[in-house]
């Protein structure tokens, strides 16, 4: 069987910790090469996975190696310029989610990608947890019944302490881009994304300058229904918490851990379903899932999911956020 070949950008703690351990054990890929500015930490991590083919510059390595795809792992303010030089030289693309710093920038890749027939998918990977597929299969199923109402929110420690992540103008935004950015995404997912008519969002900075530390808002749907979310890095609690309700017109369905119910007659019918997979692996398996799926779009032309077309919508959305933030008031979007 063929492999491919996938070379990946940037050697930060994303790549050490999950993507290079996935991907180097994967028996349809071939990890060609790795890229990275630092070349101590290019030559270390390449070294502990065995990758032969290591570059500081990745205009190089495009030049230099045969690959299919790329995967970038980079800096924000990053993704842009790396994302598409590599669809001008017709390779695929997975990026690691933000998009990019803005809606602009984003279009950029999504017109590069249309331009050069290529894939470019945004690393959206809630969407690949296994209790978030089986809720989302729940309500396409219609045992929920229309779903008018999600709530959701998440707070834990920043996903990077690297500096640049603390910077406006390097990482785009706070714990909206971080976690925001994640919850929202699957929310409108569950939601089988309808427009978004107007938003409203209050923004907090109690332990950061430049950037938000907590934010709380409202987004309002053109069929009526609603998502409203909060993220934080700096809420005081005993430990990291994930949570999303989802309310439908027949029943109800919980995340983490998994939970479904429905009424019938005068009685409450617990519709939840064992997944088989405890809370501690959800994360490694949602990554491993996703990872999967790029690679599918690859090499058997499977439906992309989680775009950089759909990654449009969810800027807008993010960006409408920023200016109610700003501005104190609701926005139209």
């Amino acid at each position: 069987m063929e492999k491919t070949k996938i070379a990946v950008v940037g050697l930060g703690g994303v790549a050490q910790l999950v993507h290079l351990p996935i991907l180097s054990k994967l028996n349809s890929v071939d990890l060609v090469a790795v890229t990275d500015i630092s070349k101590t930490r290019l030559n270390s991590v390449a070294d502990k996975f065995h990758i032969k083919n290591r570059y500081t510059d990745f205009i190089k390595m495009l030049d230099s190696e045969e690959i299919d795809a790329v995967v970038i792992l980079t800096p924000t303010n990053t993704h842009k310029n790396i994302a598409v030089e590599c669809l001008n030289k017709k390779k695929h693309v997975l990026i690691e989610k933000p998009v990019a710093l803005n809606y602009d920038e984003a279009k950029e890749i999504d017109d590069a990608a249309k331009k050069n027939k290529c894939n470019a998918m945004v690393g959206m990977n809630f969407r690949f947890r296994p209790d978030t597929m089986l809720l989302k299969s729940l309500i396409n199923s219609g045992e929920l019944g229309e779903l008018f109402y999600i709530k959701c929110g998440w707070s834990r420690k920043r996903s990077s302490e690297q500096k640049w992540f603390n910077k406006k103008n390097l990482a785009g935004g706070g714990v909206m881009l971080d976690l925001g950015i994640v919850l929202i995404d699957t929310a409108l997912w569950l939601l089988d994304y309808p427009k978004v008519k107007n938003v409203t969002a209050q923004n907090f900075n109690h332990a950061t300058q430049s950037i938000e530390d907590s934010s709380v808002g409202f987004i309002r749907l053109n069929n009526n229904s609603v998502i409203n979310f909060d993220v934080s890095w700096s809420i005081h609690e005993d430990t990291d918490s994930f949570k999303l309700a989802s309310y439908g017109t027949k029943g109800t369905g919980h995340l983490n851990p998994l939970r479904a119910y429905k009424k019938v007659a005068n009685n409450r019918v617990d519709y939840t379903v064992n997944s088989g997979v405890q809370v501690k692996n959800l994360f490694k398996k949602s990554y491993e899932n996703e990872l999967k799926h790029f690679i599918g779009t690859v090499k058997d032309g499977m439906p992309l999911i989680s775009s950089s077309e759909e990654a449009l919508s969810r800027m807008k959305v993010i960006e409408s956020l920023y200016e109610s933030a700003k501005n104190k008031s609701e926005v139209n979007v």
